[in-house]
């Protein structure tokens, strides 16, 4: 069973969008290990350390157990990483979330700590929430990658004094095979396409945020969901978890009501209905028009956002990532 050393505990809200409320998500993360007062210097701290990785072989294919061997103890300068297998996708970036499998080795023992793969478990997080190594070795890295990892222990769990289980002290470097499943965007990208005639106008290229200009005519009884920008990511899904950026205005008066430029991730089951309704389906880089009579909106109005009972709502919904939590 994984301790999950590297793998933060995320507490995040999810989107609130119900009848009463705008959407929040704000994820918060702290690691899992936690601090062992009692734990002693690293014996490999007497070790000379190596300024590369070139001592630390990895074999296996993508998505398979790696089978990682050195002569131990082994310590490290500085984080190092090595790209092993060159992916095609989404670079990684400090902020947003990404997909992983992970291997742990213990440099001062040569020992396995814990790893994902033969459980086929897949972690989503930001760089932001794990370890100064992963961040130091991680950005600029593409989806589709498998990434070799040294971390010292100053960038590892040094700060809290090792593992609890003793299997990690103070001053262990700390050797990762780490397989990147997939990366958010900061963008959207794909083909634009026109809106239907009769929709609301969307200005703005992919990285501006849009303004909506109403049609002058009377709200549409049905709701309606087009792609303005196609992506060709991953299709969300029912179940998903979604990482997007927003707009959201109100027929009536044409003004702006709800903005959330800043990317969030929630739950799409916690959301309004004209969201789970529209965004299923709807590929990872394409930036959705939703425009959603009270019935799929909110059929008695909403204070947060401001929204008059009986008025239709226009969403401009750029979709960033979307993973199974």
């Amino acid at each position: 069973m994984l301790n999950r050393r590297v793998v933060p505990v995320i507490v995040a809200a999810a989107f609130a969008l119900t009848a009463c409320g705008s959407p929040t998500a704000s994820p918060s993360a702290s690691p899992s290990g936690t601090v062992a007062a009692s734990a002693t210097p690293s014996a490999s701290a007497t070790v000379a350390p190596q300024t590369n990785l070139d001592g630390v072989k990895v074999t296996g294919k993508w998505l398979k157990t790696p089978k990682v061997s050195f002569k131990a103890p082994f310590v490290i300068d500085k984080t190092n990483a090595k790209v092993l297998i060159e992916g095609k996708g989404v670079a990684l970036t400090d902020s947003g979330p990404f997909t992983f499998r992970y291997y742990l080795a213990n440099g001062r023992t040569g020992k396995k700590v814990e790893e994902s793969f033969s459980s086929k478990s897949n972690y989503t997080t930001s760089l932001a929430g794990l370890i100064k190594g992963f961040q130091t070795g991680l950005v600029g890295k593409k989806a589709g990658s498998r990434v070799l990892l040294g971390i010292p222990g100053a960038e590892a769990y040094d700060a809290q004094g090792g593992s609890s289980d003793g299997t990690i002290a103070v001053g262990d470097t700390l050797i990762f095979v780490v397989d990147i499943l997939g990366a958010s965007l900061s963008e959207p990208s794909g083909k634009v396409v026109a809106p239907a005639a009769g929709s609301p106008s969307v200005t703005g290229g992919a990285a501006d945020k849009p303004t909506v200009t109403m049609p002058g005519t009377a709200a549409p009884a049905k709701m309606s969901a087009q792609s303005l920008i196609v992506g060709g990511g991953a299709k969300v899904a029912k179940g998903d978890t979604i990482y997007v950026r927003y707009v959201g205005y109100s027929w009536k008066t044409g003004k702006l009501i709800d903005d959330q430029w800043t990317p969030s991730e929630g739950a799409l089951a916690s959301t309004i209905s004209g969201w789970q309704k529209g965004l299923v389906g709807k590929q990872v880089g394409s930036r959705v028009l939703l425009v959603l009579p009270p019935a799929d909106g909110y059929p008695e109005g909403s204070n947060n956002p401001p929204l008059e009972a009986g008025d239709t709502i226009v969403y401009v919904i750029d979709i960033l990532y979307t993973y199974q939590a």
